[in-house]
């Protein structure tokens, strides 16, 4: 039987066809959508973690038990599990463990476009990357294999193509025979003291020295042999973009990306007369073909910047002039479409945060901000965020600012964090800034979900990956556990009750947090979210002042008109009731609609 199925699809099929007994992550684009289609699979135990590093600490523990486990992530999530996943590679596994980096060149919705292969050579940890959809279910079943008989953990790296894009995928039953997870002792190789990781430092760089050897023999790896003039050394969708733009040119497709499989690469480069490595993002494969001493061509000619596409390469080769004069570009594709306006991001119509950021556009404060839907803060005409580093890092960042500024200008100082940020890698920053009496506000948007990402539950939702309820952690009641003595809560559709608090924490020579409460006008589930009544703008009294216009909400429209101002509309299909625009409406010109 065969499925199209997008990556991320076919890698959770991977996983129940591999007998995984326990997935975890934390949600983040491109990778969700692994762990969500995993709860089709009732074999698999899937939870979603508060972080990265204790998904990862989870999927370490049931290895260690004897079962299959998979851990997912986006690429800077890896940098949260970093602490675990190096000593790991130390102590190997007892089930196969594989760990799902979900890159993103081009930074469709990540702060950074990291190049998690280079993680794979840090940790002295396989990779293995699949070229599409078919790959994803059979390279994660492979990597599961891999990761048994090498006694490593094994990175499997996607990109954000191809993790959303969808092919066929054959659909195989899951494997048999695995043997049933039990405690095994083996402290020497599982406690990392000093002297038990000497030991086994020898052990991983033999280990890495022999999966490069076996690299050269595996199917994943593999030469296609079209002609001696050009060679390409390519990997993941890079591959499928090589294949069209350049037909008749030889490629090496690494479906192992490290170690790589050097006695093959050296075999290729001596079929052909120019080789040449295509790859996304940073130089990994090419420096390290040219430390071996095998003359190569790559970044000389193609980007480092963000993602590839077959138009970049074919232009790429083209503008070089090192195609050769048999080697001819595939056919491109005729354009018949209009060029697409601009589209902006936005925050929801009713979304509860878009009060508080014009209350603290305002009040002119110096927003530290955080990874959330609440980053748009920083998009007009809000513009109410100064800074955005990390997960976790505008409580950290704010304890700073305030560290070294004027006594004035600490009251300006405001760290804005949602909910599953907080509860991610928020509580420890806080927990600094009290301990260190760092006068300044954070403000806690907690609107009950995972938004950014789809939608996902955290700790403070109340409920599971699999729906079940679950204990709700009382956002305001643990910022008191931490110290903090000024903790407030207000309704963010309340603008004038929401100023007001900000005003009077932002001049309190301590430590304060003010914890919004409404939920996400997304969240489908009864009784969190209700849609009010809708508004609309009479006309008649409709002065043309704009001044709705000033929280950005998508469901306010201007209408010119000749011959006057023009005036607001709001749009019944998008509003949601929130209230907001009516209360910056000064001539009383919007209302409940009739």
């Amino acid at each position: 039987m065969k499925e199209i199925l997008s990556g991320n699809e076919a890698i959770a099929r991977g996983a129940f066809e591999a007998g995984v007994k326990v997935a975890t992550a934390y949600p983040g684009t491109p990778s969700t959508e692994i762990l969500e289609n995993i709860t089709r699979y009732k074999e698999i135990d899937s939870s979603w973690a508060p972080n990265e590093k204790v998904a990862l600490e989870v999927g370490i523990g049931a290895s260690f038990g004897g079962a299959r486990a998979l851990v997912t992530m986006k690429h800077v999530g890896v940098n949260v599990a970093a602490d675990p996943l190096f000593t790991l590679s130390y102590t190997g596994v007892g089930g196969g463990l594989v760990l799902v980096t979900a890159d993103d060149p081009e930074m469709h919705s990540s702060q950074n476009e990291q190049d998690n292969r280079n993680y794979a050579k840090f940790a002295k940890v396989p990779m293995l990357e699949p070229a599409d959809s078919r790959e994803c279910k059979e390279f994660t079943r492979l990597a599961f294999e891999l990761s048994e008989r090498f006694d490593t953990p094994v990175l499997l790296r996607t990109t954000t193509r191809i993790s959303h894009s969808k092919s066929i995928v054959p659909l195989n039953d899951p494997v048999a025979g695995l043997p049933a997870p039990k405690l095994v002792r083996n402290a020497a190789k599982l406690v990392m003291l000093p002297g038990n990781a000497r030991v086994r430092h020898p052990l991983v760089e033999e280990r890495i020295s022999k999966l490069s050897a076996y690299g050269a023999t595996m199917d994943i790896n593999r030469m296609e042999l079209r002609g001696s003039e050009v060679g390409i050394i390519t990997s993941g969708v890079a591959y499928q973009y090589v294949r069209e733009v350049l037909p008749e040119a030889s490629t090496l497709k690494l479906g192992m990306v490290h170690p790589l499989p050097f006695d093959l690469i050296r075999e290729f480069a001596a079929r052909v007369q120019t080789l040449y490595v295509v790859e996304e993002l940073d130089p990994f494969i090419e420096e390290q073909v040219r430390a071996a001493g095998i003359e190569a061509i790559g970044k000389e000619i193609l980007p480092i910047c963000g993602e590839l596409t077959p138009g970049i390469i074919r232009n790429a080769f083209a503008k070089a002039s090192v195609v050769g004069a048999n080697l001819v570009f595939a056919q491109e594709g005729q354009s018949q479409g209009l060029p697409l306006p601009s589209r902006p991001p936005s925050m929801c119509p009713g979304c509860p945060h878009r009060g508080v950021f014009f209350a603290l556009n305002q009040l002119k404060a110096y927003v530290t901000g955080d990874i959330g839907c609440y980053t748009l803060g920083f998009m007009p005409p809000l513009s109410a965020m100064d800074t955005c580093i990390c997960m976790g890092a505008s409580i950290g960042n704010a304890t700073g600012v305030v560290k070294v500024v004027a006594a004035e200008e600490r009251k300006q100082v405001v760290a804005v964090i949602g909910d599953s940020t907080f509860l991610h890698t928020g509580v420890a920053g806080l927990m600094d800034m009290v301990w260190n009496n760092a006068p300044a506000t954070v403000v806690i948007l907690d609107n009950r979900i995972t938004a950014m990402t789809g939608r996902q539950e955290n700790p403070a939702s109340g409920f599971t990956l699999t729906d079940q309820p679950a204990y709700r952690v009382d956002i305001p009641e643990l910022c008191r556990v931490l110290g903090v003595r000024n903790v407030r809560t207000v309704d963010p559709y309340d603008l004038e009750a929401t100023r007001k608090a900000l005003e009077e924490e932002m001049n309190r020579p301590e430590p304060s947090v003010i914890v919004t409460d409404r939920p996400c006008v997304l969240v489908k589930r009864e009784g969190v979210f209700e849609k009010g009544p809708v508004l609309t703008v009479f006309a008649e009294k409709c002065s043309g002042c704009r001044a709705c216009l000033k929280i950005g909400c998508p469901a306010i429209v201007w209408e010119p008109a000749e011959g006057r101002k023009g005036k607001a509309v709001i749009d019944m299909l998008l509003c949601t009731g929130c209230d907001v625009c009516r209360q910056l409406c000064k001539a009383g010109a919007i209302g409940r609609g009739k």
